[in-house]
């Protein structure tokens, strides 16, 4: 269930063959990166999937710009993107504009990629959170994805969690931002996410408390 994360801006070609033999090692889902970290070598044989950002961390890129990073990360390996929306438009209550910002990345990234849109639930009313997980439903999103944990308001909550799952029941979610031990995940579970960004995801695994700030 976990997307073993390494989206630190000085990030390395190095670290992120780290990343990926580690990924290997304790069998997650797949890694998420940034963009120009791509192509990324997956070890023959291995089912580790590839998941790149976009739009990160502000999502205050033009709706064109993230469509095209989209669209070349997919060129470039990319099985997975994870995109951020216009906070500012959700704050707004322009939930429209929201949802065609998405579906410009979804005609950008068809299926199978997978879109997962993050909202940045911290930010955000409930009322807010509930529009914008409809927006991403709307355009054809298959996961609303809480944070960055890149914004000063906060990560994944258990309640923005629940309150997204029943929402759009009928999309995933993946709670990230602060999940960084075993009893923090658990708990993200109960409350309804199908899939967990973590950076720290050895020490998690093994009991231990998470570092970094994913």
């Amino acid at each position: 269930m976990i997307d073993h994360t390494l989206l630190k801006p000085e990030a390395t070609h190095a670290d992120v063959e780290a990343l990926v033999a580690d990924a290997v090692e304790l069998g997650t889902y797949s890694v998420c990166v940034s963009p120009s970290m791509l192509p990324v070598s997956v070890p023959e044989g291995s089912d580790l999937k590839v998941a790149v950002v976009c739009g990160f961390p502000s999502g205050k890129h033009t709706s064109a710009v993230k469509a095209a990073e989209a669209a070349e990360s997919v060129s470039r390996g990319a099985a997975e993107i994870d995109m951020v929306i216009d906070i500012g438009a959700a704050k707004e209550g322009r939930f429209h504009a929201v949802e065609a910002d998405i579906a410009a990345v979804r005609a950008a990234a068809p299926a199978p990629t997978v879109l997962k849109v993050i909202i940045e639930s911290a930010a955000l009313s409930d009322d807010e959170i509930v529009g914008v997980c409809r927006a991403a439903e709307a355009a054809g999103a298959d996961f609303v994805k809480t944070s960055t944990g890149f914004h000063p308001s906060g990560g994944a909550s258990e309640h923005a969690v629940r309150l997204m799952a029943a929402t759009v029941p009928s999309l995933a979610v993946k709670a990230s931002g602060g999940v960084r031990t075993m009893e923090q995940a658990q708990a993200m579970i109960r409350a309804g996410a199908t899939r967990l960004g973590v950076s720290g995801s050895r020490a998690l695994l093994s009991g231990g408390p998470a570092g970094g700030g994913y």
